[in-house]
């Protein structure tokens, strides 16, 4: 494993690496609870510099060819790779994902995701069409705002940045302030990338001042945010008096469909392998998994059986499966929604909020089955991020399709049928943005986003460009 990178901590503003003075914010390793750097805490004042680095940088870098931007792009993709064990370490240490996840996915889709931009530039995306006597052009929106979570730090840097880029904006970039090292060594790839200065500039710092200020700026046109609900409300109503757009990926409760001819055996594993990916704390994860009525014991029983095989323990383990949370606060979290779990009477099939046994130091948290939930309890209501399954049975298929559309969120889903025709009728009833039928695999060139409070915009693909765009017409 390549040491991680916890060298980088400051603000990169028009090209300059920036300290910054006064406080700063600790960066802990949850596996340990040690600090292993600290970022300076950034302020307005920072925003304000960021901003105007930006909009100068704009003046030049929109109108840059599309030959250009495909060139830089393709030597993030690069540099990305190069980078990949470190990367991958850095992630690691920062927010706790288990070092194979890290290498395989944190790291790499990140690769994947900038050469499709790249690849889509070159080839069917384009920024003009003629209708009847107009030219429609697409043009760069102007400044975006960029803010990241943590439990992607690379992956979603990318999925803003870099089709931002390609559209021929600037970015200010804040991260979350859990994960910020992953962003500053995505700077150093910008930079050996030939990025121009001041075309993407990283702010540190608290959601509450930095992501605020960002937001409200005047001087940044957009804003695309990923992380939680109830963030995502913030950050609209701070953009709102300057009516920029704004796009949001937020939280999600998906559900997994398992219809009564499915193979179960592959649903179960399928469905468990996905809500304890990166330890549960992904947006997408299939946390609710809606079983007949008929089934439900049997399927509770083998949903036991595979979470016993996802192993608790030292993420720079390759063994490992689950790593920690992402902070004390992460599992405390957790733990509180394992316990209301209990307290509103769903049954407990394995795990639990006993963490006897599991590593110590270390946000740690056994993964857990819960049976017999029943769908307004609020561990079937509510995002718990975390290696947390609940399974809810249903009578029919009507009632299976109403359970998995009944939660404020509809960001992705999944149905299993040993009849695609089937399943793909029951995926088009549900309220979601992102359906899997019979485990079909994630596509980055797919757009991605969410339904109702998941969020609204769309990220990846020719469709993550398009967000990034302001539309003209020009007749003629």
């Amino acid at each position: 494993m390549a040491a991680p990178v916890t060298s980088r901590t400051g603000h990169v503003i028009d090209g300059q690496q920036i300290e910054g003075g006064g406080e700063t914010i600790d960066v802990v390793n949850p596996a340990t609870d040690t600090v292993i750097a600290a970022v300076p805490a950034g302020t307005a004042a920072d925003v304000e510099v960021a901003v105007r680095a930006a909009n100068k940088a704009f003046v030049s870098w929109s109108q840059t060819s599309v030959d250009e931007r495909v060139a830089v792009i393709r030597r993030i993709s690069a540099e990305l790779a190069a980078r990949r064990d470190e990367m991958a370490a850095t992630i690691t240490a920062e927010m706790g994902s288990p070092i194979s996840f890290s290498l395989n996915v944190q790291a790499s889709l990140p690769v994947a995701v900038a050469n499709g931009v790249a690849d889509l530039l070159e080839g069917e995306f384009s920024f003009s069409e003629e209708i009847g006597n107009s030219l429609v052009l697409r043009e760069p929106i102007g400044v975006v705002g960029c803010i990241t979570p943590w439990n992607y730090p690379l992956h979603q840097i990318v999925a803003k940045v870099v089709p931002a880029l390609a559209a021929g904006n600037t970015v200010v970039l804040k991260p979350s302030e859990i994960s910020p090292l992953t962003a500053g060594l995505f700077m150093a790839v910008i930079e050996a990338a030939g990025v121009p200065a001041g075309v993407v500039n990283l702010v540190h710092g608290t959601g509450p001042v930095v992501g605020e200020a960002l937001s409200a700026h005047p001087g940044v046109d957009m804003v695309s945010f990923t992380g939680s609900t109830r963030a995502g409300k913030l950050v609209t109503a701070s953009a709102a008096n300057t009516v920029k757009r704004v796009a949001l990926e937020l939280g999600g409760k998906s559900a997994n469909v398992i219809l009564d001819d499915a193979d179960f055996t592959a649903a179960v594993k399928k469905g468990v392998a996905n809500t304890y990916i990166n330890g549960g704390q992904t947006c997408t994860a299939w946390t609710r998994m809606i079983v007949p009525a008929d089934k439900h014991d049997e399927i509770v029983e083998m949903a036991a059986a595979a979470a016993a095989k996802y192993t608790v323990g030292d993420p720079t383990d390759e063994a490992t499966r689950i790593g920690p949370m992402s902070s004390s606060a992460q599992r405390n979290r957790v733990l509180g929604y394992i316990n209301k779990g209990i307290d509103e009477g769903a049954t407990v099939a394995y795990g639990g909020a006993d963490t006897a046994g599991l590593p110590t130091p270390g946000a740690y948290v056994q993964p857990t089955v819960f049976a017999n939930v029943r769908p307004e309890m609020t561990i079937a209501q509510e995002e718990i991020f975390g290696p947390v399954l609940s399974i809810l049975p249903y009578q029919n298929e009507d009632e299976a399709v109403e359970i998995a559309n009944a939660t404020i969120y509809g960001l992705s889903g999944s149905v299993f049928s040993g009849d695609p025709d089937r399943g793909l009728a029951v995926a088009k009833r549900m309220r979601t943005g992102q359906v899997s039928i019979n485990g079909g695999s994630f596509n980055p060139l797919a757009p991605f986003g969410g339904y109702k409070q998941s969020g609204n915009g769309r990220e990846l693909g020719k469709f993550g460009i398009e967000e990034f765009t302001e539309v003209k017409s020009i007749q003629r």
